[in-house]
This record gives structure tokens, sequence and C-alpha cells, in this order.
């Protein structure tokens, strides 16, 4: 599949079994530059056979559907195109499962704007992960739940990244090794994992109940302990990569 061009719209399917919400986000999408939406979907079935059809970009993907759901045919859209979850849905284990199965990324409903749905949509067809600050706090929460039940008080785990592959990364003697390395106080490497999700400054702050320049502070001491310029640089060593 050849990524867009940058300036070509991006070709969207949206399956969401409440027509309001189909109608409201294409009409959101559908009168931009940057955007089109080229069919809708009322299940996870028929936005399988959309996506089959136009071969959209990203599909924005409901998770309570009747027929199929979201989850269900999270799996088969996913050799298809890019999908990002789109739903009033934040539980713990739903987000979870979806980023498990290749969500590239959650957005819930009331926590973002046009222009921010529209830049997330941008950064998931690049493959950059995206989640709304509910989704992560939802998993945050677990993770912190998780580390307290299975590390010693005085041994302290940074709080997971939210992408599915880097949270199993995580999860292996090798990956805490290596992120300890770095070492980073609790909240920086919480606060490494938000950057290295795809959040902004405003989004971390938000989440952290932390103010934009406390966020800014932070992320320069990250920056010297990381060697790093900037946050695509941080990031790569953060997950590994570089």
């Amino acid at each position: 599949m050849q990524p867009p061009t940058p300036h070509a719209p991006l070709r969207l399917v949206i399956a969401d079994d409440n027509p309001v919400v189909r109608a409201g986000l294409t009409a959101l999408l559908s009168d931009r530059e940057d955007t089109t939406v080229v069919a809708e979907a009322t299940d996870g079935r028929e936005a399988y056979e959309a996506a089959l059809e136009h071969r959209p970009d990203v599909i924005l993907l409901d998770v309570r559907m009747p027929g199929v759901d979201g989850i269900s045919a999270l799996p088969h859209l996913v050799g298809l195109a890019p999908v990002m979850m789109l739903t009033y849905s934040h539980e713990t284990e739903t987000v979870r499962e979806a980023l498990r199965l290749g969500a590239g990324g959650y957005l819930v409903h009331g926590e973002f704007t046009t222009e921010q749905l529209v830049r997330a949509v941008r950064d998931v067809s690049e493959g950059r992960p995206h989640v709304t600050p509910g989704a992560a706090k939802a998993l945050l929460t677990e993770l912190r739940e998780s580390a307290s039940a299975h590390t010693e008080p005085e041994q302290p785990l940074p709080v997971n990244h939210v992408n599915a592959k880097t949270l199993s990364h995580m999860q292996s003697p090798v990956g805490q090794s290596f992120r300890s390395r770095f070492q980073l106080s609790a909240r920086e490497a919480e606060i490494m994992d938000l950057i290295a999700s795809g959040m902004t400054n405003q989004q971390i702050a938000a989440l952290c109940f932390i103010s934009e320049k406390t966020v800014k502070n932070h992320i320069n001491r990250i920056f010297a302990k990381l060697h790093s310029t900037n946050r695509a640089q941080a990031a790569a060593k953060w997950l590994g990569v570089a």
C-alpha cells in the first residue's frame, strides 16, 4: 500500500452504528482539503467490505456496534489500512485489546477538537500512534496498579508506553533493563512514555495534572539524559529502535 502524497486528502472509511455520529463525522471530515470520506459503515462487516472496495488511507472504527463489533473486526481491517478507534468507550480492557490487535490510535469522543482529530488521523496514517487522554489514563492507571502489585516499593517501574508493541517489550526483563540505563525519574519515565505515544505537551499536561511549562522542563531534562535534541530522537532511543 503506497502512502498518500503530502498534500493529497486522506481517504477515510467511517464505521459507526449511530447515524448521527456518522453524519457528524462525515460532515466534519468531508469538507476539507486534507481529508475526505469515501464510505460509511454500520458495523465491522460493512467496514471490511468498504475497505476492500475503496482501499482507504485510514479506517475510523467504533468499538460497540451490532453485528460484527469493532474489536472483532479489527484483526481483519488492519491488514487493509491503518485503523483508528473512534468511540465513547474508554474501559481499560477495551483500550488495551484494541491496541494489542493493531489499532494505530484510540480517540474518545469529547476529548478532541476537529483539528486534533484531523492531526490524529494524519499521524495514524503515517504510523505514529495517537491516543486521547481518557484512553491513555485508563492504561496508565492499570499499569501503575500492575507495577505496584509486582514490583518491590524500592524499585518502581516507569509507566509503560500505550502502544501495544511497546507494552509487550516493556513487560520483558530485557526491556526493563534497557530503559533503566537512562536513569529517568518515575515522572520523567511517565512523560517519556507519553511523548513516545504521540501526545503533545498540552495533552501530557492535562493527563498528568501539571502545567505545560512543567512538562517542558521535564522534557528538557529527559532530552539531556537521552542525549537527544528532539522528540523523534528521544522516542527512538526510548523504544530501543536507535
